[in-house]
């Protein structure tokens, strides 16, 4: 089953994203939105599969020290070009799957625009290693298609094919929150009731709402003392 990170990467994938509709462009700013509003000057946040930069750019207004980790070194030498690093910020070749930072290295982790999905690796894991990442009260956030934007992200999708940035949509498959392609290519997404199952049992406080009936949100807060 291949995924974004098969298919897309440096300038293919901000076609992506120069695609999308006036509802898909209000749906990604968002998600920015609410990671601008949550972040602190001088905290030190980390993107989970930052892809071109797209998010990080946005984000270096907030005052923060960010890193942005990705597999594909093409998306971020693009980030690079565009020019999101800077003398507090910094890009890293990194699988999701085994983050090599030290403990308590973060006070922010984010996966937005549903890479929890995307990146096609064990979400519990990927949520806990997170965890372990987060400085005492630090926040994870993850991001997912909210149940009422369906019909935004598969004409999307179906954009992405005509523009062979995907393969063509096998309509039959896909429905019920997975988009699947002819080629292999598979979109699926968490629902509220699967992120409350991932959290369960951590040491966390764990939140779970929508952002404008587009995105689910769920906000896991390092319960350990300070």
């Amino acid at each position: 089953m291949r995924s974004y990170y098969d298919e897309l990467s440096a300038a293919r994938l901000r076609r992506v994203y120069e695609l999308g509709s006036p509802e898909v462009q209000a749906y990604l700013k968002a998600e920015v939105d609410f990671l601008l509003a949550t972040i602190q000057s001088g905290s030190r946040v980390l993107e989970l599969g930052c892809g071109y930069g797209r998010v990080l750019s946005a984000l270096v207004s907030s005052g923060a020290w960010l890193v942005g980790i990705d597999l594909s070194l093409s998306s971020l030498a693009l980030a690079h070009h565009e020019q999101f690093v800077g003398s507090s910020n910094s890009l890293v070749q990194m699988d999701a799957s085994a983050l090599c930072f030290r403990p308590a290295s973060f006070d922010l982790v984010c996966c937005p625009q549903n890479g929890i999905s995307a990146l096609h690796v064990d979400q519990r894991q990927l949520m806990a290693a997170a965890l372990r990442l987060l400085t005492p009260g630090g926040k994870a956030l993850f991001f997912s298609y909210a149940d009422a934007f369906w019909p935004h992200r598969l004409a999307w999708f179906r954009v992405q094919a005509t523009h062979g940035l995907v393969g063509e949509i096998d309509e039959s498959a896909t429905g019920d929150g997975t988009i699947v392609c002819r080629d292999g290519f598979t979109a699926t997404t968490v629902t509220p009731e699967r992120f409350t199952e991932l959290t369960s049992g951590l040491n966390a406080e764990v939140t779970v709402s929508f952002l404008q009936n587009s995105s689910v949100v769920c906000s896991v807060t390092n319960a350990s003392a300070v």
